[in-house]
């Protein structure tokens, strides 16, 4: 895909040139191809993965399927500012999110709804060389798109990516009433994977090393918090796995009720094993949750419905300059507890 630019017209990008190396740069400004539009940044949220590309760790980086320089950023919202021939001018001025995932659209896959897993796709700043939203815009295909009704604001709309991958796993465990759920890791998918399955109507506990976001999880409504596992009564229907822990996949399996489900949307760095003959002999189910394409739509309409209010997992909105202070990990003066930091690239 061609990512081309206009020349001479420049915007301000976030550039990560090696581990722990990045920049301010002007770069050529995006130009709205057939089939594409360019989006006026409003708010990119930061999260594990992009820490991961800019320390390097990311197994992408072994693969050849991400190399630097690189432009990081694939939880956003903005506002259609110019179309690519072939898109409706519709879409001009319209708020908007996007998919992370741009699939073939030609392949089985895309075909059958699962362009999240295409062969040949690129994922908005993360995958094959596609430039992301820490920066001033962005180009996103027309297919892409989902469109933002009032009620949601930008920090609501920068956290939609997230919440698709979080709602996929609150529908992966089955959430319901009378069922109790393990939420495994009090980040921001955890969090957030948390209020949907209460929204389902489930009892939620939460297991976290944080003791801040876990009393943050508290106020969210989460029924008990603690940062080691603790037994309940009739054990738990499902454990969703929310962490980046090696050994927490196989603790998880071992501890879910027989016939329940285990949820893994966390991802360590280094490979973690399971016996399968416990999900054999426990008879459990096991769902592995990639993306969040296919819970995009429900995200926003959860959103829209105040049946959710993400806005506490925020902890602060900065300006562009401060991408690099995020990324590693530096304390944001007046910040929250939240655990998601939003970077707003029309502010320096």
């Amino acid at each position: 895909m061609n990512t081309s630019s206009s020349i001479g017209v420049l915007m301000k990008a976030f550039v990560v040139h090696s581990p722990g190396q990045s920049s301010i740069e002007e770069v050529d400004a995006p130009v709205a191809q057939p089939g594409h539009v360019v989006i006026d940044i409003a708010r990119a949220g930061v999260c594990g993965t992009d820490v991961e590309f800019f320390n390097g760790d990311m197994a992408y980086f072994q693969t050849g399927e991400a190399k630097y320089p690189m432009r990081l950023g694939h939880e956003w919202c903005g506002t259609v500012s110019t179309v690519g021939d072939g898109v409706d001018k519709k879409w001009i001025g319209k708020r908007v999110t996007g998919d992370t995932m741009l699939g073939c659209q030609k392949c089985k896959r895309c075909k059958s709804g699962l362009q999240h897993v295409c062969a040949d796709r690129f994922e908005i700043g993360i995958r094959n060389g596609w430039p992301g939203a820490l920066a001033e815009q962005l180009l996103v295909p027309e297919f892409a798109l989902h469109e933002l009704p009032d009620s949601i604001d930008d920090t609501i709309g920068a956290l939609i990516e997230p919440g698709g991958n979080s709602l996929r796993s609150a529908q992966a465990a089955h959430a319901a009433p009378g069922k109790k759920v393990l939420v495994w890791g009090s980040g921001t998918i955890g969090l957030l994977t948390a209020q949907f399955a209460l929204a389902m109507g489930a009892e939620v506990h939460m297991v976290g090393r944080n003791p801040a976001t876990l009393s943050l999880a508290k106020d969210l409504g989460v029924h008990f918090s603690t940062q080691e596992f603790e037994e309940v009564d009739g054990g738990f229907d499902a454990i969703i796995d929310a962490t980046n822990s090696a050994a927490i996949p196989a603790e998880a399996l071992a501890r879910v009720e027989p016939g329940g489900r285990v949820v893994y949307i966390g991802v360590s760095g280094e490979p973690s094993t399971l016996d399968s003959r416990s999900l054999v002999l426990k008879d459990v189910t096991a769902v592995g949750i990639l993306s969040a394409s296919p819970g995009l739509k429900g995200t926003i309409d959860f959103y829209s419905r105040g049946e959710i209010d993400p806005r506490p997992i925020v902890a602060a909105t900065v300006g562009l300059s401060k991408s690099s202070d995020v990324l590693s990990g530096k304390k944001i003066e007046g910040a929250g507890v939240g655990p998601k930091v939003h970077i707003d690239p029309r502010i320096m």
